[in-house]
């Protein structure tokens, strides 16, 4: 028979503690006879417990970012190591929040846990912000008296896939940034200075260059179909968004076609590499048997072809084969993670030498962006300076010709 949960509510509280101070905060109960019972509990007198309004269209204020998350975990961990009480954790790195959103969530996360429930299924709630992966390293931490130990590794872990992640899209933002700027300029030449030139090329009385009429053709089209235009690129990037949400199929010919592009499938392999170890790394130190570190880790690799075949690796390591033989039957990953894993299977330190290959990949990550971004300049550069050379080029073309004339 299924149990149903009862819904939980904010409630906004002011009263006097133990020691006569007053005191202020929010606490989640199912009502305001549950809120003033688990303030009691904590030994807290209460005065007045008012539910909370919720806001508007889902409220306002910076939206929490995976970062903000890496952030805070490290903070408790670091509070938890110094011996402050969990609670008192929480209230300490809630103060310093700046997002309200964020404040909000650590405000609830700490009366679930003041209220008796646990830290994994308190975080459990906020599925959007803490996945499976990371409660189940809370779980285990709690489970073994080790929290602190185990915040610290989840800390790391989150903060290495962010710095990762934020290296893969520091190669993309300077040569998407570019090329913007180049449609913008491009458009705004050829709608405001292509036809003050026409104007201009109509008293000329003779036949202009075929490259001259192709862009004096362009401009007609840009200045009568503009907001088609405009509308066709918002609408083809909205459309590609949610395809790439919503179809599996489509999500994973990405997938494919970002290994197969020159240069940038060298990074996402490496990437996917450095996160497949550096997560099999912090699951199967926490103690996480190797088949459920497998599960965590497909679903953390980030791309498809590498999800199936780390899913394959389970299934194999399920049946009995090594974690070795598994790995080198998909002929995905490359050779040095294999020696790698081999030695830590023969010595038992599996954990230490995947997060030896984590770190060399990751570093072969930061070295394949700089040299991505270096390449990338020039190659823009000269694209953006044909687009516009281009254009100006058939607007003189017919003055050079002129001039050649008289």
């Amino acid at each position: 028979m299924a149990t149903t949960v009862a819904k939980r509510d904010t409630f906004i509280w002011n009263g006097t503690d133990r020691n006569g101070r007053v005191s202020k905060g929010e606490i989640s109960a199912q009502s305001s006879a549950m809120a003033k019972a688990q303030l009691r509990t904590q030994g807290i007198k209460p005065r007045s417990v008012k539910k909370k309004a919720k806001p508007l269209f889902g409220g306002g204020g910076k939206p929490i970012k995976p970062v903000d998350i890496a952030i805070f975990t490290r903070q408790l961990a670091t509070m938890m190591k110094a011996g402050v009480p969990l609670v008192q954790s929480f209230d300490i790195v809630g103060e310093g929040l700046d997002k309200p959103k964020m404040r909000d969530m650590v405000s609830s996360i700490k009366n679930d846990v003041a209220s008796g429930s646990g830290l994994a299924p308190s975080l459990a709630k906020f599925p959007r912000h803490f996945d499976d992966l990371f409660c189940s390293l809370v779980a285990s931490g709690e489970g073994s008296g080790t929290l602190e130990t185990m915040l610290s590794r989840v800390a790391t872990y989150k903060e290495k896939t962010e710095q990762l992640k934020a290296k893969i899209k520091k190669a993309m933002t300077y040569p998407t940034a570019v090329v913007i700027v180049a449609l913008v300029v491009t458009g705004i030449l050829l709608v405001k200075v292509v036809p003050q030139f026409a104007e201009t090329f109509r008293s000329f009385g003779s036949d202009l260059p075929a490259f001259t009429l192709m862009v004096l053709g362009l401009s007609n089209f840009v200045q009568a179909w503009w907001f088609v235009i405009l509308l066709g690129l918002i609408a083809t990037f909205y459309a590609f968004k949610e395809a790439k949400h919503r179809s599996v199929v489509f999500a994973e010919g990405l997938d494919k076609l970002a290994l197969r592009v020159p240069v940038v499938g060298g990074i996402v392999h490496d990437a996917v590499v450095a996160r497949f170890s550096r997560t099999l790394a912090t699951t199967f130190a926490a103690g996480v048997p190797l088949v459920e570190a497998l599960n965590s880790t497909a679903g953390a690799a980030g791309n498809a072809v590498y999800r199936k075949a780390i899913i394959q690796i389970r299934d194999d390591v399920t049946t009995g084969s090594t974690l070795y033989q598994s790995i080198k039957s998909t002929g995905l990953f490359p050779n040095m993670l294999l020696q790698m894993v081999s030695i830590g299977e023969e010595s038992g330190a599996l954990d230490d030498m995947l997060d030896k290959v984590a770190q060399h990949y990751e570093e072969a990550v930061d070295n394949a962006v700089d040299s991505l971004s270096s390449l990338m300049e020039p190659i823009i550069m000269s694209v953006l300076g044909v687009l516009v050379g281009g254009l100006m080029v058939a607007m003189y073309l017919p003055i050079f010709m002129l001039g050649s004339v008289i």
